[in-house]
């Protein structure tokens, strides 16, 4: 099975806080949960607690245990170790979907996110991030932007043979 995400979806929000998860990430999730069952609930980790992000980070089992097995190897005490331990373990909501595949969103994780009516999901590899339509618009607008600063000839791969981080 599939164990990255791919794709993008717009969903309703309803209410209650509940939206649909696009059926192409709720395989992933299953896959990527190594206690799940046919007729179980996937679980999930909804991530909230990076100031700097305006949208919620969704992680696979598979994936938070691999975070938590890096943050585990780092020095106790160490500020980024704390820091680490508050993002991805204090400020973060272990979730799962009900049967008709859906997700609760709880009030704040909403406001965090800035999500009302809709959600937008976008796939990031071993993750997915559920972001508002609007500030998604604005980051991708961004984006853009710096994309348009490069020749129009670049080719985006060649960012994967780049040996210089952070460009």
């Amino acid at each position: 099975m599939a164990s990255r995400f791919r794709g993008e979806s717009l969903h309703k929000v309803d209410l209650k806080g509940r939206v649909s998860i696009p059926a192409h990430f709720r395989r992933v999730i299953e896959s990527c949960d190594p206690g799940w069952q046919e007729n179980l609930s996937p679980e999930l980790v909804i991530v909230y607690g990076d100031p700097r992000k305006k949208y919620l980070e969704c992680y696979t089992i598979e994936a938070i245990e691999k975070v938590d097995r890096k943050i585990d190897k780092m020095p106790r005490g160490s500020k980024q170790r704390k820091a680490l331990e508050r993002i991805f373990n204090g400020q973060s909501v272990p979730t799962s979907i009900d049967d008709t595949g859906r997700l609760v969103l709880s009030a704040k994780l909403k406001e965090k996110a800035g999500i009302r009516q809709e959600a937008y999901f976008i796939a990031a590899g071993d993750t997915f991030q559920i972001w508002s339509p609007e500030t998604y618009k604005f980051d991708q607008e961004q984006s853009e932007a710096w994309l348009d600063t490069l020749p129009p000839d670049f080719d985006p791969l060649s960012f994967l043979d780049s040996k210089e981080k952070n460009q």
